[in-house]
């Protein structure tokens, strides 16, 4: 049963929009940087580059033609290819909805930091324990969750078209003109630290985009392989329902495969951007070891970067916070819209209602995920060896577990049980010339499921 209220994208250039938005988030903002940074740059650049015209464009066309194929959200979508993995929709919808409360949160921290340099307390966020200080207390952080959780609430409360696309469209062309403006200002400057030794952002482009192959081992690479691969489930938004969801509200009259080509590009050169924003401005004042400063690098070191700036550090780090906050609301808008697709496909239920249930049953999870780091605070390790908190567990069992499950069983049914044939013909609909179809075919059928398959292998060693 549909409700008439799951409309559709006007056009392309809304749902390039919208889904470019989705990938458009923290994980290329915050985790793709970072991984960069302690990756060898260069290398990690050419690797990710590669696996994203292959790898990640065979799983993303795949969603985006499930979710128009069969005009359903994610719970429902793989049902109708074949009743016997209708247990794929539940864990598509089990996905985001794990990972929305968590993110509401980690929104809050943004808002906090964006908030903090708008009200020119820029300077209070490099103290060490700053950020520590922030997520351990009790109420900011709830509140400052709160009010971003409300935004997302409001924009998919209005809708497809007069929410996620009408703000799409306003907040992508600001983000792109605050990423392009950061990353040009970031290779003309430089630093001369106490040593006397001066450090340029020339220079820290340089290490970021050549390869550096001293002392690579083939352990090296492979690790280095699976971050960038497992980075491509954040930038492309693959495996979490997204684009099944953004797929079902795309029109027959919109050429798919051009649409995807489109998200590929205007992603990776975003995330690209995004390390050239803050990798050579991390080491000119900080050096490559700054460089190693890993999920802290956009909390912890960044501010440092921005108070060297000078005077001009301030009105920088403001900037910078607020693009990180566009991007974390529309990806969590994007995340929020799958989860309700799904409650509006299975039980028949309006946009309204959807919205304010699964908001609010979210909403509850996100409070204990604040929680986990004062009141309910304790320490629990993974199977990977890492020790991690309540919010650790959620984003450990969705990125580690259920996304690369999901991702290996999607490529069964489509590759092996359905057959490759039918979600082709829907690409090409309007005339799409699939170049990369026999590309396609073998990484859907071998190579895709092989590699997911020894990504989450990973999870536990």
């Amino acid at each position: 049963m549909k409700d008439s209220s799951r409309n559709s994208f006007s056009g392309s250039l809304g749902f390039v929009l919208a889904a470019a938005g989705s990938a458009v988030g923290l994980g290329n903002i915050w985790r793709f940087p970072y991984l960069a940074a302690r990756d060898g740059g260069g290398l990690f650049l050419l690797i990710y580059v590669v696996l994203a015209v292959t790898f990640g464009f065979t799983l993303l066309i795949t969603e985006v033609a499930i979710g128009r194929r069969s005009q359903q959200g994610p719970l429902t979508a793989y049902k109708f290819f074949n009743p016997r993995w209708a247990f794929l929709g539940w864990m598509a919808f089990l996905v985001p909805y794990i990972i929305y409360p968590y993110y509401c949160v980690i929104g809050g921290w943004v808002l906090k930091y964006f908030a903090t340099y708008l009200s020119l307390g820029g300077r209070e966020t490099t103290d060490d324990g700053y950020f520590t200080g922030f997520i351990t207390s009790v109420w900011e952080p709830l509140v400052l969750m709160t009010i971003f959780a409300a935004i997302c609430f409001y924009i998919v409360y209005r809708g497809v078209e007069k929410g996620i696309e009408k703000y799409s469209r306003i907040i992508m062309p600001m983000l792109v003109i605050i990423v392009i403006f950061i990353s040009i200002y970031s290779l003309f400057i430089s630093h001369t630290d106490n040593n006397g030794v001066t450090r340029t952002g020339l220079e820290g482009a340089a290490v970021y985009f050549f390869p550096n192959f001293d002392g690579l081992t083939l352990q090296r690479f492979m690790t280095i392989v699976l971050d960038a691969m497992g980075q491509l489930f954040y930038s492309l938004s693959i495996a979490m329902g997204i684009m099944v969801a953004y797929g079902s509200y795309m029109k027959k009259s919109v050429n798919l495969g051009k649409a995807v080509d489109r998200i590929e590009i205007f992603d990776t050169i975003i995330a690209i951007l995004a390390g050239l924003m803050i990798i050579p401005s991390v080491y000119v004042f900080m050096g490559t070891e700054g460089m190693k400063a890993g999920p802290g690098l956009m909390f912890i070191a960044l501010p440092k970067v921005f108070d060297d700036f000078g005077a001009i550090g301030m009105v920088i780090g403001m900037v910078f916070f607020l693009m990180v906050l566009f991007a974390a609301i529309t990806s969590a808008v994007s995340i929020l819209e799958a989860i309700v697709a799904s409650m509006m496909d299975k039980f028949g239920w309006s946009r309204k209602k959807s919205v304010v249930i699964m908001s609010a049953t979210c909403f509850v999870w996100s409070v204990l995920v604040c929680l986990g780091y004062n009141v309910l605070y304790f320490e629990y390790t993974l199977p990977n060896g890492a020790v991690g908190q309540l919010l650790d567990i959620f984003d450990y069992v969705s990125n580690n577990i259920l996304m690369p499950i999901l991702a290996i069983c999607t490529c069964i049914l489509i590759g092996w049980v359905v057959k490759p044939k039918l979600l082709v013909g829907e690409m090409r609909l309007n005339g799409y010339h699939f170049r990369r179809k026999p590309l396609y075919i073998v990484m859907l059928k071998y190579v895709v499921p092989i590699l997911l398959t020894i990504l989450l292998l990973s999870a536990f060693w």
